[in-house]
């Protein structure tokens, strides 16, 4: 029969045990962390790049394009400088990681942690990321001077955070982002364009439901973003008015096409081709969600599920009068 342990021997060894599962747990919850601010590192992706060659890059979800689209959509619709919709990108990559959320600190809800007690809405109303935007704004604007504060004061002006700071290492992501879902930066903007499998748990957990696919729902999204208003700005034209169809004689009706003009709205001081690649670029951000498969602007494709996911030259140099999106079968 074996001689028993020594006391200290058996404290040392419960030590040993205790730290190895102490290491396991901070492990996991690392790993946990990192899955809920980026929304998981599985499965398709986007990036974003510098306009400059050799510059910096960011990469997200899908479910982090479409909420992105969305608060810059919103902003611009407003007539707001790119600075508002940095400030407002780089805030909910703070309070949320850019994921409608419907839990957080207290009350707090959705992309920037509003807070249904404080009077910014229902939850119904917080958990909807245009209006949560339309709100981050409509408070954004009354801060004097904005735009020439450093992004951490503008921020907290509106948001009352514990930890102000914070904001500011999201503020190169977010420059990233705003240059290209304003269409400031051209052709910067790629998603490898699979099925988004993350939506229909974010629609469970918000109590919406799953967005619809084809052109009708891709029409849809643009009036939910950028508002009737734009829509008819743009001149959305669907089914038998879209592109020409590769089989003569049948209609196209997967075609989205999008006349660009000039917004000509109080504040909007962007050019034509600002304005047509803010709308290529929102298309490739909800290319996961809408399933879409092409967007082509401005003389550049891109298409769904290619290996580098690049907006690619075309053959002919298209002009900037429309952006043209197909969408799956």
């Amino acid at each position: 029969m074996p001689e028993p342990l020594p006391p200290t021997r058996k404290r040392r060894g419960r030590l040993l045990r205790f730290g190895a599962a102490v290491v396991v747990l901070c492990a996991v919850a690392g790993y946990l962390v990192v899955q809920y601010l980026t929304g998981g590192t599985d499965g398709p992706t986007c990036r974003v790049v510098s306009g400059g060659a050799g510059g910096p890059s960011y990469e997200f979800t899908p479910e982090q394009a479409v909420n992105a689209a969305t608060i810059t959509a919103v902003g611009t619709g407003r007539g707001l400088p790119e600075r508002a919709v940095t400030i407002a990108l780089a805030t909910a990559l703070q309070e949320s990681g850019l994921r409608n959320i419907s839990h957080g600190d207290r009350d707090s809800l959705g992309l920037f942690q509003q807070r249904p007690s404080q009077g910014w809405g229902t939850p119904k109303e917080i958990l909807d990321p245009t209006y949560a935007a339309a709100e981050f704004y409509k408070h954004l604007v009354k801060v004097k001077g904005y735009q020439d504060l450093p992004l951490t004061v503008a921020a907290q002006r509106v948001q009352r955070s514990g930890y102000p700071e914070a904001y500011a290492k999201h503020e190169p992501d977010a420059e990233l982002l705003a240059a290209a879902l304003t269409g400031t930066a051209a052709a910067t903007l790629t998603c490898d364009g699979r099925q988004d499998t993350t939506q229909a748990a974010q629609a469970t957990a918000t109590g919406a439901q799953a967005a619809a696919t084809g052109p009708d729902a891709v029409r849809s999204a643009l009036v939910r973003d950028f508002g009737r208003d734009a829509l008819e700005t743009t001149a959305a034209e669907v089914g038998a008015k879209a592109a020409p169809s590769p089989t003569p004689g049948t209609k196209d009706t997967r075609t989205v096409t999008l006349p660009v003009r000039k917004d000509t709205r109080p504040g909007s001081d962007r050019s034509l081709r600002e304005r047509g690649w803010q709308l290529a670029h929102w298309a490739v951000a909800n290319s996961s969600a809408l399933r879409i498969e092409r967007v082509s602007y401005a003389g550049r494709q891109w298409t769904a599920g290619n290996t580098v996911s690049e907006w690619r030259t075309t053959g002919g140099e298209d002009g900037t009068e429309s952006v043209r999106i197909l969408t799956a079968r």
